[in-house]
């Protein structure tokens, strides 16, 4: 959709005024929006990315307390990285946040990149973290266009093209590149959010509340409902899994660390395999499992709790053991034997959070 399809469409001089007063009268006072501080705007896009706006606050200003700036959380440990990022799951973003710091701080002595060229080739930055960052930081006009943005901008210009496939995107990005306000990009892109998330939302949208209603082609055509046109992704695929509590003589309990790579990776967990449909039953299963893969002699108790946890493209159902540790042939670095304090630093998934409530601690308390 180029320039010249939308003026046709829309006033954009008015229609930019309009969303830019609103925003500047009814923007929420969010903990990154105190300053233009192109760190704390790369930290808080990273975190928005498929968590809400409620949930990031807490989270993010932790993370500031404890990684003040680029230098902080460059020469931080990817446990103590990995931990403060402990419950907003998606830790590849927060890896991937970590080394693009460390980039920036040897690469552009610590100051984030302020060109689309620069900043787009720094890990974990697409186009929309890549946009967010240079309009909201540093007041360059580049279109940062999410889901929220794509859905506004459907309805207002009346685009039927398919936000679930990636070429899409760019259709937006044309949009905004005509609609962006080059006096103040900063706020007009922040204006296209907040707006997605207030006002235009994905279902029953508040339109006679909108700043923008007058310029909106769905709202005209009673439209506004039926877009943004969005394809169902596949059916997420199950797992079984069963986990053990395995506490020794002395009341620790065995924690072990996920590889190097892929889901999770580098986080802790209790140990757990995936049930496989036998004639064994899953205590059995559990029992030669945890001896070929961790050279532990156990004995597996009671069915204490299921869980199921929702990833993206997955689903685990996992059902929660007690056990006692009779034996283990040798420790390694992977495995470790912890009590309740010792745990504390070491970053678990969601999931394993939840388990870790139902470890009996209290039965070996002086």
């Amino acid at each position: 959709m180029n320039h010249d399809e939308i003026s046709k469409n829309i006033d954009i001089k008015q229609f930019r005024e309009d969303l830019l007063n609103w925003f500047m009268a009814e923007q929420r006072n969010l903990p990154w929006r105190q300053d233009q501080d192109p760190y704390k705007v790369w930290v808080s896009e990273i975190m928005l990315q498929q968590t809400k706006v409620d949930t990031v606050i807490p989270y993010f200003n932790r993370f500031i307390d404890q990684f003040p700036s680029i230098e902080a959380l460059s020469e931080a440990e990817e446990e103590k990285v990995l931990k403060a990022w402990e419950g907003l799951g998606y830790y590849s973003r927060a890896r991937n946040l970590h080394s693009a710091v460390k980039e920036v701080k040897e690469k552009y002595g610590g100051v984030v990149p302020n060109t689309p060229e620069e900043i787009s080739t720094l890990r974990g930055v697409g186009p929309y973290t890549a946009g967010a960052i240079l309009s909201i930081a540093y007041g360059v006009p580049e279109p940062a266009v999410d889901g929220n943005v794509m859905r506004v901008l459907s309805r207002i210009l009346s685009i039927w093209d398919d936000i679930a496939k990636p070429k899409t995107r760019k259709i937006f990005e044309e949009a905004v590149r005509t609609l962006i306000s080059h006096d103040n990009p900063s706020y007009f892109n922040q204006a296209l959010m907040e707006l997605g998330a207030l006002i235009c939302t994905p279902t029953s949208p508040s339109c006679l509340l909108c700043p923008v209603r007058d310029h909106c082609q769905a709202f005209h055509e009673g439209t506004q409902t039926d877009l943004p046109v969005k394809t169902k992704t596949k059916k997420q695929k199950s797992l079984n899994l069963a986990v053990v509590i395995l506490t020794d003589q002395e009341g620790k309990t065995l924690i072990h660390k996920r590889p190097s790579e892929g889901l999770l990776a580098n986080l802790w967990e209790f140990p757990n395999i995936e049930i496989v449909q036998t004639i064994k039953s899953e205590k059995e299963q559990l029992t030669e499992q945890m001896l070929t893969l961790y050279g532990a002699t156990v004995e597996i108790g009671n069915l204490i709790t299921r869980i199921e946890h929702v990833f993206s493209h997955l689903i685990w159902n996992i059902n929660v053991y007690t056990g006692k540790l009779v034996e283990l042939e040798e420790e390694n670095i992977m495995l470790k034997r912890v009590n309740e304090t010792e745990i504390e630093p070491y970053p678990f998934p969601v999931s394993h959070q939840k388990i870790l409530k139902f470890v009996p601690w209290s039965k070996y308390r002086d």
